[in-house]
């Protein structure tokens, strides 16, 4: 998890090849409507998110009947957005946090192709979080080798 610009789909992507687990892109769970606004600059308000956040929550159930074993790449920023999506399933999941400073995740975003979210909304973004206090906290400027060699050793993949 993290704000646009952490590393959550790069790292997750590698870290998911690495386990040969599926990788789950949160954005992907996002409405039309969600994307369309984000695209021209306007931020998310709760209303947009909840049915975001509840078709993640559906989605890890599935998972769980399935037996499959996923890195889902998801922002929950608000402490609401995490407690909703994981309710009952804490034990399922690991969050682990790519915490990256303002300067870092703006220089990304403006270098980004091909994605939706850009730059403009980090403000946002950074003004929503609220940082987890129960999760694996990496800095996000450690390289996507050594973020998923700590996310292995903490979480003992």
């Amino acid at each position: 998890m993290g704000v646009a610009g952490a590393g959550k789909t790069t790292v997750g992507l590698k870290l998911a090849r690495e386990l040969n687990w599926t990788f789950i892109d949160g954005d992907s769970f996002h409405s039309r409507s969600s994307i369309e606004k984000m695209a021209i600059g306007q931020p998310l308000t709760d209303a947009d998110r909840f049915p975001w956040l509840d078709r993640i929550r559906a989605a890890i159930d599935g998972w769980r009947v399935e037996g499959k074993r996923v890195v889902l790449a998801c922002s929950l920023l608000k402490a609401a957005y995490r407690d909703f999506v994981l309710d009952g399933r804490r034990q399922l999941v690991q969050l682990v946090y790519l915490k990256a400073s303002p300067l870092l995740l703006h220089e990304r975003l403006l270098h980004r192709a091909g994605h939706f979210m850009k730059a403009p909304l980090l403000e946002s973004q950074l003004e929503t979080l609220e940082e987890p206090e129960d999760a694996l906290l990496l800095d996000a400027a450690d390289t996507p080798e050594q973020l998923i060699g700590h996310i292995r050793t903490a979480l003992h993949l």
